[in-house]
């Protein structure tokens, strides 16, 4: 059983909760063919999955052209709105670990680089609503895409000292943010980061699965917030 803390845990989105591959990769495979590029495979594109998309397009694109990019953007949201956020789906046992965890007495947080306008989508789509205390992405302009930007944004918003909050995530831009705010953090392996390069950004723990998640909490010592 989970000891039960007045703290709080975010979790990345894309990677982390749920597998979004057919649904990202077919829209930046549109976008790049209304661009006039080639079309990777979409086992090429593992590693647009969980990165602000706009810098992965500019990796794909070879540019930093504000017009480019926007245009690329504009044709990956006009497929992503309607059609790829729905060709998505839960990782094994995501509601039991998530109940886990509440029952533990910990307020959960998305927190993801993806446009909040989705990500509360996506979360109502898999009727996890109710195992959230919020659902936090970035602006479709690109405010708080960077990781670290949307930690800062909900300890804000949320009045959360750092100290009692555990950020997990499947790819070193979730560990980089922890570590900017000095969050303890847990990256996975069941997504699309590696344990090399989770290690490599030190992630306070690993888990290979969503049920190890409630086990690593337990090892993570964080005051009780409500004394703090």
């Amino acid at each position: 059983m989970l000891k039960i803390f007045s703290a709080a845990v975010l979790f990345d989105l894309d990677g982390t909760l749920s597998d979004p591959k057919p649904g990202i990769t077919r829209c930046i495979q549109y976008a790049l063919s209304e661009l006039g590029y080639r079309q990777p495979d979409a086992d090429e594109l593992h590693w647009c999955i969980g990165p602000p998309l706009k810098d992965s397009f500019s990796q794909l694109l070879k540019t930093t052209d504000e017009v480019v990019l926007e245009r690329a953007m504009k044709l990956y949201r006009s497929q992503f709105s309607t059609i790829g956020l729905f060709e998505n789906s839960l990782y094994p046992r995501i509601p039991e670990t998530l109940q886990t965890i509440r029952s533990a007495g910990y307020k959960t947080f998305v927190a993801t680089s993806k446009p909040q306008i989705y990500a509360t989508r996506i979360i109502e789509h898999f009727a996890l609503s109710s195992l959230f205390d919020g659902v936090y992405g970035s602006e479709l302009d690109g405010t708080r895409s960077t990781k670290g930007d949307l930690i800062h944004h909900i300890l804000l918003t949320e009045n959360l000292s750092p100290s009692t909050v555990v950020m997990i995530g499947d790819r070193s831009h979730d560990i980089i943010g922890a570590k900017y705010h000095n969050l303890s953090s847990i990256g996975v392996t069941y997504g699309y980061g590696t344990e090399q390069e989770l290690k490599a950004y030190a992630a306070d723990f690993i888990a290979h699965s969503p049920d190890n998640i409630p086990q690593l909490l337990e090892k993570i010592i964080l005051p009780d917030s409500s004394k703090c």
